[in-house]
């Protein structure tokens, strides 16, 4: 399996991890997390093979989720609830997100990216 990069290009931190990819000579094959946002069944099992909590794979900086006010609706909801409203919207999700074969993780944290590479 090759190394996928889930990305929104307008992002920052998006752009500072494929420069960081690039960088260190990591192929990968680009996504676009608006464009083709991830499914309920892709979000089901990478949030459980990345050992995060959902909340954890919530932009919660983002626009959306504060027009949302998800902060206050998330602990009402139960995980099946979150994964569909995950999967209904890309600008939801916490980015980038970097799959490899040792696994899954989300945001850019170099020591954690450097351990799945």
């Amino acid at each position: 399996m090759e190394n996928i990069f889930i990305e929104y290009s307008k992002c920052s931190t998006c752009k500072n991890a494929k420069k960081w990819l690039k960088e260190n000579k990591v192929e990968f094959k680009e996504r676009n997390i608006v464009e083709e946002t991830p499914t309920v069944e892709e979000l089901t099992k990478w949030i459980k093979k990345s050992g995060k909590e959902i909340k954890k794979w919530f932009n919660t900086s983002g626009l959306k989720y504060k027009e949302l006010n998800l902060k206050e609706k998330l602990p009402n909801m139960n995980d099946e609830e979150k994964i569909q409203l995950l999967a209904s919207d890309g600008m939801l999700i916490k980015r980038p997100i970097l799959i490899t074969t040792k696994g899954i993780t989300n945001g850019f944290k170099e020591e954690e990216w450097k351990k799945l590479l």
